[in-house]
């Protein structure tokens, strides 16, 4: 950042590029509170069920019956509905001095939507992935090799719209200019974090270790 006082980092990214653990991590450092825009709304996630949670079956015939782009379409329209809720929840970290400062993190941080609450006292960067790394964390995540063929569909459709996801995404970081910072290659969260506070996301600034445009044809 410049002189100014950091109250809000915004990290985000599609699916799986490891948003949590690094805001997480950063909350850490700065003393931050950390939260999840997961937590003003929720949207249909991740179609394969973990320990303790069954797949809802409106989960599954979400992406059993969309296409990727239709998909594209329900989750940006979502992010959309959830923009006021994230404008006043920055404006008010940034408004009281006194209280912890906010890492936020989420995919709900459209480029171009939260484009104007970057400045004083708020610094934001993306998280992006390989496609072939996004696909692995996927699978290995939903456990591919142990689903069935159904399963198998929805995991892939969910990685589909992932890939989408980040191709206009990066579109729209490369338009307006905003920084990116490359989630693969095997970087920890620590060293993901060192490379966050070196740069503090400073808007037109590339972040250190990793922060060069892509090219989203090639992008995960």
């Amino acid at each position: 950042m410049t002189g100014e006082m950091l109250r809000v980092v915004l990290i985000g990214g599609t699916s799986h590029t490891g948003k949590s653990t690094l805001a997480r991590v950063v909350a850490e450092r700065l003393g931050f509170e950390c939260r999840s825009t997961d937590t003003l709304a929720r949207h249909p996630g991740r179609p394969w069920p973990v320990p303790g949670w069954e797949l809802p079956p409106h989960v599954a015939d979400h992406y059993r019956t969309l296409s990727v782009e239709e998909l594209i379409a329900s989750v940006l329209g979502h992010y959309a509905r959830l923009r006021p809720r994230i404008e006043e929840l920055v404006a008010g970290r940034v408004a009281d001095g006194d209280g912890p400062g906010l890492v936020l993190e989420g995919s709900a941080l459209w480029p171009a939507a939260v484009a104007g609450l970057v400045g004083p006292g708020t610094a934001a960067l993306w998280l992006t992935a390989e496609e072939a790394v996004l696909r692995d964390r996927i699978r290995r995540g939903g456990r591919y090799t142990e689903a069935d063929e159904d399963g198998r569909y929805l995991m892939d459709a969910f990685l589909a719209r992932s890939v989408r996801y980040q191709e206009l995404m990066l579109e729209d970081l490369d338009r307006l200019g905003l920084d990116r910072l490359d989630a693969g290659h095997g970087r920890t969260a620590e060293e993901l974090a060192d490379a966050v506070l070196a740069a503090r996301c400073v808007p037109g600034r590339r972040p250190a270790g990793g922060g060069s445009r892509t090219d989203p044809r090639g992008a995960g």
